[in-house]
């Protein structure tokens, strides 16, 4: 394993950054620690799929999920990345699956370039997305069955946001995560990605993908509402970010090729505070459980 991929400091802290820019250093420090612990593995495991050589890509993943299985099996990792994650997996009673769901998402971009439906990209967004989701829960203790579902709506908003601030990028690796029927039905081709303009046929399907990933964002609302201190600030800063994102593409008139598309540090801040006000002001007759 190269040295690059052999250390997660580095990983981890790009992480933090990319994830949770603001909340994260509002958070008491263990919390920081755990988070950062359970992105530095999940950053890791995505440079592996999409960093590493293609022919050693696999072999890193078996390696991961051997790890892996060691560690729940009471033995020392061997891999710098899960040893610091194994003082979460302790103290924050993680389950191995989601761990080993996100190694599977990985494991399937080796393998699976194009996504035909919509609902076939949510498949992969349950590999991919959800599992961070149910992460973060375990480590606010707060992974009740309720709010992993709502929160599995988030996630897979979060990834399919990405997927469209990303799409050339993306081309660039060989891969599509635009679903195949809508860019037909538009009259969009592959060759459009490829280029440094977004024709009105990406924009109409990007557009499409963004106001189904809105809609997924509508389980942030109560996931939110139904939690308390810390994990309330961390998680409302997710479904920010979101809904900051969403803006930041309607913004640009869903132009994903010509320019990278990012929301702006005060909408997303924005975005943040006027969650969190709704978690105080309104529903407040959901059941926290």
């Amino acid at each position: 394993m190269s040295a690059r991929l052999d250390s997660n400091d580095d990983l981890m802290s790009k992480a933090a950054r990319e994830n949770f820019p603001v909340a994260l250093r509002l958070l008491p420090r263990r919390y920081r620690a755990h988070l950062s612990a359970v992105y530095g593995f999940a950053r890791f495991v995505d440079d592996v799929g999409d960093e590493a050589e293609p022919g050693e890509r696999l072999r890193l993943l078996d390696a991961v999920e051997s790890d892996l299985a060691r560690l729940y099996a009471g033995a020392a990792p061997r891999l710098p990345y899960i040893r610091a994650l194994a003082p979460t997996v302790e103290a924050c009673a993680i389950p191995p699956e989601p761990l080993r769901r996100l190694a599977e998402a990985n494991r399937r971009d080796q393998v699976v370039s194009r996504y035909e439906t919509f609902d076939d990209l949510l498949g992969y967004c349950e590999l991919s997305a959800n599992p961070v989701g149910h992460l973060v829960l375990h480590v606010f203790g707060a992974a009740t069955p309720r709010r992993l579902a709502w929160s599995d709506g988030v996630c897979s908003a979060l990834q399919v946001l990405e997927h469209c601030q990303d799409v050339g990028e993306d081309y660039a690796r060989g891969r599509i995560y635009l679903p195949g029927r809508d860019l037909r039905r538009f009259g969009c081709t592959e060759d459009d990605l490829a280029g440094t303009t977004t024709p009105a046929t990406l924009r109409r399907v990007v557009a499409l993908q963004v106001e189904r990933a809105v809609r997924l964002l509508g389980n942030g609302v109560p996931l939110v509402v139904s939690l308390a201190g810390p994990a309330r600030v961390a998680v409302a800063g997710y479904v920010a970010g979101g809904r900051a994102t969403a803006t930041a593409l309607r913004r640009s008139g869903h132009d994903v090729l010509g320019r990278a598309v990012r929301p702006r540090r005060a909408r997303l801040a924005g975005a943040w505070l006027r969650l969190l006000a709704t978690g105080v002001t309104g529903m407040t007759s959901i059941t926290r459980r």
